[in-house]
């Protein structure tokens, strides 16, 4: 694994302090992130608290001996740390390609730092540039052709159902429901679309992060790190 892939998730713990409360991530880039902090606590005998955003994430933080919390417990996180499919130019994201997105938006929102780190690939001007895969929604399995017929009628492109690789059927996410990637033909006000498209029944919640991230962490492919801040920061 090249220096690209392994310096970026590192700095994004770096300012993580003592008697913390944090969320984690799902996804290939939060192992690295999640070694390191594991590295910190037992350096700094740092007292931190983690809540996962996934079965994967909680795995990850019992493997690697940290403590293990809910939003139950501590309801009020001081920051949270995750990747992404693709960041634009304001720091909007698509989130949900490994079909977590409800849960990381729980966390992510309950945070007062929200902190991404992703490779040079997923940085864009605009959504869509990089991801081809569409934006992920999590429905209500009963309405899933409701809602993919609602989807392309209003905002035009086709929704369709994710289907599982290993298993026969949808993919199902820890939540029990169904995912939808809706593949999109032109550019949206992000905010307006994903407000309207939460209204619709039987939808939970979409992989559009508005207004969310404060700071992203770019991998770049010569080793460096490129940090884009959100405006004011």
């Amino acid at each position: 694994m090249s220096l690209a892939f392994t310096t970026w998730p590192i700095l994004s713990v770096s300012n993580v302090e003592n008697n913390q409360a944090l969320g984690i991530g799902s996804g290939s880039t939060i192992v690295h992130a999640v070694h390191r902090l594991a590295e910190r606590v037992k350096q700094e005998n740092l007292n931190v608290v983690c809540v996962p955003t996934s079965f994967q994430a909680r795995q990850l933080i019992l493997q690697n001996g940290l403590t293990l919390t809910d939003l139950d417990r501590h309801p009020e996180l001081d920051v949270a740390i995750d990747g992404a499919d693709e960041v634009d130019s304001d720091l909007n994201l698509i989130k949900g390609g490994g079909g977590c997105l409800t849960q990381e938006k729980i966390v992510a929102g309950c945070a007062k730092s929200f902190i991404v780190i992703a490779d040079y690939r997923k940085d864009s001007q605009s959504l869509g540039e990089q991801w081809k895969k569409g934006i992920p929604i999590e429905v209500i399995p009963m309405a899933y052709v409701p809602v993919a017929k609602t989807l392309a009628s209003r905002f035009g492109g086709v929704a369709e159902l994710r289907l599982a690789v290993s298993k026969a059927g949808p993919v199902v996410t820890d939540n029990g429901n169904f995912l939808l990637d809706w593949k999109f033909d032109k550019v949206h006000d992000w905010s307006i679309v994903n407000t309207a498209i939460k209204m619709i029944p039987g939808v939970v919640d979409t992989g559009l992060f508005i207004n969310m991230a404060e700071k992203v962490y770019f991998g770049l492919e010569d080793g460096s790190v490129s940090v884009h801040e959100k405006s004011g920061h």
